[in-house]
């Protein structure tokens, strides 16, 4: 006598990703983990918001004259800038993302960019960490926010696309689906 069971599965679900909202998303939680990377950094240093103050004075004079602002000011002003400059980058990393679902071989091209922007990147923080530009902020802190910021970016994006990994692995390998 043989027996067999029938296993109810739950119909699949379709879901579809919004590459404005999950990038905003996928911006904000970079942006905060930079944000509170630097806030510890400089609570342990005994001067909380210094970077963001430092930073957002160097943004304010670029975007003109000053005049009285308070250090709240400067912080506010690169708070805003942090947040929107990462949100544009979470937009532009979703959208990748969601190409590639259709086109894998996108990644390879995305991972050879991701290396080239992130040494450019640590190129310019060199060139910004001269004295009077952003203060004591050293570069290897700068490289460890963005290296936890890219993290959490890209464990976000993966868990909302869980074949992502499949997708990189046909696109470094040459294989077409």
């Amino acid at each position: 006598m043989t027996t067999s069971a029938r296993v109810e599965t739950a119909p699949t679900r379709v879901i579809h990703h919004s590459a404005l909202r999950e990038g905003v998303i996928t911006g904000i939680l970079g942006a905060s983990v930079v944000a509170i990377w630097f806030l510890g950094i400089d609570v342990v240093a005994g001067h909380p918001l210094r970077t963001p103050e430092i930073l957002g004075r160097a943004l304010v004079s670029v975007l003109g004259p000053r005049g009285s602002e308070g250090a709240m000011t400067f912080v506010a002003a690169y708070t805003v800038f942090h947040y929107l400059a990462f949100a544009v980058v979470g937009v532009l990393a979703t959208v990748i993302v969601h190409f590639a679902a259709r086109e894998p071989s996108i990644l390879a091209g995305v991972v050879i960019l991701f290396v080239a922007v992130e040494i450019g990147f640590y190129g310019l923080v060199g060139l910004l960490s001269e004295p009077n530009v952003l203060g004591q902020v050293a570069w290897y802190q700068v490289l460890i926010g963005n290296l936890l910021a890219a993290l959490v970016m890209g464990w976000y994006l993966w868990r909302m696309h869980p074949q992502l990994g499949r997708e990189l692995d046909d696109a470094l390998s040459g294989r077409v689906r």
